[in-house]
């Protein structure tokens, strides 16, 4: 590593957009963002930054979060046909170090530095605990993190919980999930909890109500739920929120989350309101016994828009004053 001045890039790479941002003299300045599919790889994109909002300064190290998980400094993109490569990104932009995380560990490491304009509250309960705290959310895909407090610090907990296997609560979702089942075989939480997901929830509910219905977006399915003229749209967009709920309810009891449940992901920004007057927090809550419990714990939608360059800027800063003391 570098000395503390050295400017850096930060980059939030995911199945769409690619963000990127400089950090210098510790704070985060120009940044822009690039279509994934316009651009052969991170190299290019990056290149385009340097030449643009990063013009006349030179960066010699970079913290680049994607989504996805990391091998060997690789991650090769679960919804894109980019590869995040550590080694080839140092030496073609010539860079002294690389480092490569998956994009919801950023989110893990933002998430102390989240201010109370950075979120939206869901539902009625008392301010977060001191403990482990937990990001997830749907997006290109479905992403999952925890930050935990141990002996020697904090530490992030990255996780592939988006492929687990979507709950199911009532019989009406039970037959949902078996016509997802008769099309995927194993109905994981990302194959609906997700954009893509919202179409595939969209289409299974048309085939269980023997419905058809015209093909759409998940953003065109969103805003015909939204405007309440599709009766599918809107049952769909229902029960994404309700999905969303009873999964922020098992992950807060599985990784004891008492400092709260964090969505992060970019589709929930498109419907907040929709979503805190949904039964998200009905469902998170609905875990028998343990309810109580679980009226203890904060969720949240981070609204902040750019929260992985916090996690990132945090990692760098961190980076650096451990490299010159």
């Amino acid at each position: 590593m570098t000395t503390p001045a050295s400017p850096a890039i930060l980059a939030d790479i995911g199945g769409t957009n690619a963000r990127f941002a400089l950090l210098a003299g510790g704070n985060v300045g120009p940044s822009a963002t690039y279509a994934v599919a316009d651009y052969a790889s991170p190299v290019e994109a990056a290149r385009a930054f340097l030449a643009g909002p990063a013009d006349g300064h030179a960066p010699k190290r970079a913290l680049i979060a994607a989504a996805g998980p990391v091998v060997n400094g690789r991650i090769t993109l679960t919804n894109a046909p980019w590869t995040v490569d550590s080694g080839r990104i140092r030496r073609e932009l010539d860079l002294e170090d690389v480092r490569v995380l998956n994009d919801f560990e950023a989110l893990g490491w933002a998430l102390p530095a989240l201010r109370a304009e950075d979120i939206l509250t869901l539902g009625v309960c008392g301010p977060a605990g001191h403990g482990t705290m937990t990001v997830m959310g749907p997006g290109s895909g479905f992403g999952l993190a925890a930050l935990a407090l141990g002996p020697s610090g904090e530490t992030v907990l990255v996780t592939e919980g988006g492929h687990a296997t979507l709950p199911s609560e009532n019989r009406r979702e039970d037959a949902i999930i078996v016509a997802l089942r008769e099309q995927l075989h194993h109905v994981s939480i990302e194959h609906v909890l997700s954009g893509p997901g919202l179409v595939q929830l969209y289409h299974a509910i048309a085939r269980v109500d023997g419905l058809t219905v015209p093909g759409r977006s998940s953003s065109e399915i969103v805003s015909h739920a939204l405007a309440g003229d599709c009766q599918v749209s809107r049952e769909t967009l229902e029960l994404f929120c309700a999905f969303l709920g009873s999964t922020a309810g098992n992950v807060a009891l599985t990784l004891g989350a008492r400092g709260g449940v964090f969505i992060g992901g970019g589709i929930a920004l498109h419907f907040t309101e929709f979503l805190r007057r949904s039964a998200f927090r009905e469902r998170f809550e609905a875990k028998g016994r343990m309810a109580g419990y679980l009226a203890r714990i904060p969720t949240a939608i981070i609204v902040h828009p750019t929260p992985a360059f916090l996690g990132l800027a945090y990692l760098a800063r961190k980076a650096a004053h451990r490299t010159s003391s």
